[in-house]
């Protein structure tokens, strides 16, 4: 939450590295609107400051006597019990004479702590080492209330800068006696204890977190004054009296419910009392609630489920009726119209015939139209693979056809040739040679 959680250590909206008011760093603040206005130096300017504590936590008002001028942000040295502690300024300026007059505070009084100087490096180091020890403190000072079984529970603990004190803040529901657990707190971190008790709804402003509406919790980030609420106040809003919706996260009610409690009780003066039951001749009327916007009051008849919305007029009237022992026939409830137009229900209509559905006979053709294109594409692949094959056969048979023919003609050219180198015989036979006779030849 806030720049206290971040890696940073720093919050990014404000220049005045820790002066926001978004509830993280800096909480319970008051905006300063009066900043930007020229300084003018007289004797009637406020010399007190506001001074807090870890993170809002605390705040306090001081004494400003010298003549430095402090801005909101910066560390400051103050006067503390035995010592001095470091504070942070929170406020300035003419708005402190608000806060003082606000809190009952007298500027002339006395007893306020001054302020001692502009914290410088070794302050500031003693400071950030006490706060470091803090977790380590609280962790050690709840073990020992346990070891004592004391009804108690420690909430916080507030080390001041120089060390030499120690504020514990606890929460009990009955008295505690803790002067055994004061001895031992303060022979096992030897420093001065300081034992202060607060209420549920001050834990949890100190605690910190987030309500059910999404925002930080308001008694941690502006709200210091608590009232008592109780469940009054939600039955003047016609809430619904649920202990897990209306508690907040101190276990108590939630502040929130009187913040518009004076509206309603303001509207609800215009309402007639004493009409909780209204007597018609078919039997009394209860009433269930009060509906200041519409200015309505509903009302249900014993032993039924059905509302019945009246006017204040009308319920004054009934009412004077049953003082004078009439009972009105019916209570005349009001028509109550909402901004919702009302939802026609659907009748039965006999369509038959009268429907076209063309949108699904298009979808159809296309469809079909479609498929007998692949059809047609399919086959024409196929005809050209079947088609392929048989070329190829016919175009070897006629090569094949050729190279024969090519052959014949050879062949032809080649007797041709042989006739007309043979000597041409006019009609004379040829002689054989003789041959001379033998066993071979005979």
């Amino acid at each position: 939450m806030g720049c206290g959680s971040c890696g940073t250590k720093k919050p990014g909206g404000c220049k005045s590295n820790g002066g926001c008011s978004t509830g993280g760093c800096n909480r319970l603040n008051v905006y300063d609107w009066l900043q930007n206005l020229p300084l003018t130096f007289s004797d009637a300017d406020c010399k007190i400051i506001e001074v807090s504590f870890k993170q809002g936590s605390r705040k306090e008002f001081f004494r400003n006597t010298s003549l430095q001028q402090f801005e909101k942000g910066e560390y400051v040295t103050v006067e503390g019990v035995a010592g001095f502690d470091v504070g942070e300024v929170s406020l300035t300026g003419e708005l402190v004479r608000l806060q003082l007059k606000k809190k009952g505070v007298d500027e002339m009084n006395p007893d306020i702590k001054k302020v001692l100087r502009r914290s410088t490096e070794r302050d500031l180091e003693s400071y950030h080492y006490q706060k470091d020890r803090e977790p380590a403190v609280q962790a050690r000072s709840r073990e020992l209330a346990r070891q004592l079984n004391l009804q108690m529970k420690l909430s916080e603990v507030e080390i001041q800068a120089d060390g030499k004190k120690a504020t514990f803040f606890y929460t009990a529901e009955d008295r505690v006696d803790f002067r055994e657990l004061i001895k031992l707190y303060a022979a096992e971190f030897k420093l001065k204890v300081e034992m202060r008790q607060i209420g549920i709804r001050q834990e949890a402003a100190k605690v910190g977190g987030i309500g059910s509406c999404g925002r930080e919790l308001c008694c941690s980030t502006w709200l210091q004054d608590f009232k008592s609420v109780n469940t009054t106040a939600a039955r003047y809003q016609n809430l619904s009296i649920n202990q897990t919706k209306l508690s907040g996260q101190c276990g108590r009610l939630k502040c929130c419910l009187n913040y518009e409690l004076d509206t309603y009780l303001d509207a609800l003066q215009h309402f007639p009392e004493n009409v909780d039951t209204l007597q018609t001749t078919k039997g009394n009327a209860v009433l269930i609630k009060k509906d200041i916007f519409k200015n309505l009051m509903w009302y249900m008849m014993e032993g039924g489920s059905k509302y019945y919305p009246l006017t204040i007029e009308r319920v004054k009237e009934i009412k004077r009726m049953n003082a004078q022992n009439i009972l009105p026939d019916d209570l005349e409830p009001v028509d109550v119209v909402s901004g919702k137009p009302k939802a026609i229900e659907p009748q039965f209509v006999d369509v038959v015939g009268q429907i076209t559905l063309k949108s699904l006979e298009k979808t159809n053709k296309r469809n079909k139209g479609e498929q007998r294109r692949d059809n047609r594409d399919n086959r024409d692949n196929r005809s050209n693979e079947q088609r392929q094959p048989n070329n190829n056969d016919n175009r070897n048979r006629g090569n094949n056809n050729n190279n024969r023919s090519d052959n014949r003609q050879r062949n032809n050219n080649n007797n041709k040739n042989d006739n007309r180198n043979r000597p041409q015989q006019q009609g004379k036979p040829v002689n054989k040679p003789n041959l001379p006779k033998g066993k071979d030849n005979a």
